[in-house]
């Protein structure tokens, strides 16, 4: 088992914006590490607490993932962290080298782990 991360930032409170951003975040993270939906054990999205629009597992459900298990959660408040964001872990059956996982942050979300974008 391995796990991808990954984070996008949402630029409204809007449900259509969490929509759309979850959407790709999700399938960027898939055809980065080239997966399919049948090699995947689960899901964990987070939000941060300015965004309470949508659930982002409704988004990723709305994409037909439907036989994965998927957890939403409010990220934790920390003074001066980034607003608006969408963050996945998610957990894949099989065996992969570290150096060869694909993780995804877009656009704002850039800035919280330039160690992982390639």
């Amino acid at each position: 088992m391995y796990a991808l991360r990954g984070a996008i930032s949402v630029e409204n409170n809007k449900a259509e914006d969490i929509r759309i951003a979850t959407q790709e975040l999700m399938q960027d993270l898939m055809q980065a590490n080239e997966l399919n939906e049948s090699e995947l054990i689960s899901i964990i999205s987070s939000a941060t607490n300015d965004l309470d629009q949508l659930y982002p597992g409704k988004a990723i459900r709305e994409l037909g993932y439907q036989n994965t298990p998927i957890l939403c959660l409010q990220e934790m408040k920390v003074e001066n962290s980034s607003p608006k964001m969408i963050r996945l872990l998610i957990h894949v059956d099989g065996s992969k080298e570290s150096a060869l996982l694909k993780h995804s942050y877009l656009k704002r979300a850039k800035n919280l782990r330039p160690d992982l974008i390639k």
